[in-house]
């Protein structure tokens, strides 16, 4: 398969939407989706799926969208002069999950198909997406799962494949204003076109598939853990940081609004609860301290399965 198939990605994102929804609701065993379907005057549509005050998850929001256009804005096709002039479609599944407990990290993914087409020319196109895990309070076992399932769903691909999106994923979600991670990575790819069509769509379908094998046994294993005040001041204080990347820093989020998308979609990953304190330290050696010093700094969680420590 070297052509590109619109309909067959279309199709394996809602599918891939309705999947998530059915097994997120399932681990929450107290809430549902509530489904917002919605159309874009410009061209496209897409469906927003929200979970809220569940009994495990404080919100958890799954969006499809497929959005279409005559032609890319200026700021769109700056870097890429190929793409002037050219009808665009762009479809993608994303999702951000904010546990209740401040054990149960928050988890973001993304998966995403992105075609431009003039007459007589050949489409250009790309796949992205990835997954990150963003902790408050660090356990060694689920950062290794986490990375072990990464790295597992990528190996088919090449032994080169997981070292280099993590990588890019340590990279992008990156506070440069605190000097900071946002959490512990995952994945993260874009611009995927090579070698062919075929080969990008497995490999995405992969990422989509594989999420909920990253982080349903993180949630099993931390749901049931009891917490109080403190952990939950910790947590609405550390999701700060996650609404500073997304609003200054991420891609996705800037192109959303400046485009003109729909606002309530893309903000649907923002915390439902967040606070900020002016110049919070946490205590030296307590579980607060342990995540800054021992888990935010990049590091390679796979050490130990490759003998070396």
């Amino acid at each position: 398969m070297s052509h590109p198939t619109i309909d067959l990605v279309k199709t394996f994102l809602m599918s891939l939407q309705d999947h998530i929804c059915e097994q997120l609701a399932a681990a929450d065993g107290g809430a549902s989706f509530v489904e917002d379907a919605w159309t874009r005057a410009e061209g496209g549509g897409g469906r927003s799926r929200v979970l809220t005050q569940g009994k495990v998850f404080e919100q958890a929001g799954v969006n499809f969208s497929h959005v279409s256009g005559a032609s890319l804005p200026p700021s769109a096709s700056a870097h890429r002069p190929e793409l002037a002039g050219r009808s665009f479609q762009a479809m993608g599944v994303s999702l951000v999950i904010h546990p209740h407990s401040p054990y149960i990290p928050t988890s973001h993914a993304n998966v995403r198909f992105f075609i431009a087409e003039k007459p007589g020319e050949a489409p250009v196109w790309w796949f992205g997406g990835g997954f990150d895990l963003t902790p408050f309070y660090g356990f060694e076992d689920d950062a290794v799962h986490w990375h072990r399932t990464a790295e597992q769903i990528c190996r088919p691909f090449g032994d080169d494949v997981y070292p280099r999106y993590k990588a890019w994923c340590d990279e992008y979600f990156f506070l440069k204003h605190r000097n900071e991670a946002r959490g512990i990575g995952g994945l993260f790819f874009d611009d995927l076109n090579t070698p062919d069509f075929g080969t990008c769509f497995t490999f995405m379908q992969a990422v989509g598939n594989g999420f909920l094998t990253a982080y349903l046994p993180i949630v099993e294993r931390r749901k049931a853990q009891v917490w109080g005040e403190r952990e939950r001041a910790f947590q609405l204080y550390r999701r700060g940081r996650y609404v500073e990347f997304n609003l200054v820093w991420d891609r996705g989020t800037l192109f959303g609004l400046q485009s003109g998308g729909r606002t309530e979609s893309i903000l649907m990953s923002m915390p439902p609860l967040v606070r900020w304190e002016y110049g919070f330290e946490p205590d030296e050696n307590s579980p607060e301290a342990a995540l800054t010093r021992d888990f935010l700094p990049v590091r390679d969680w796979l050490a130990a399965d490759k003998g070396t420590h």
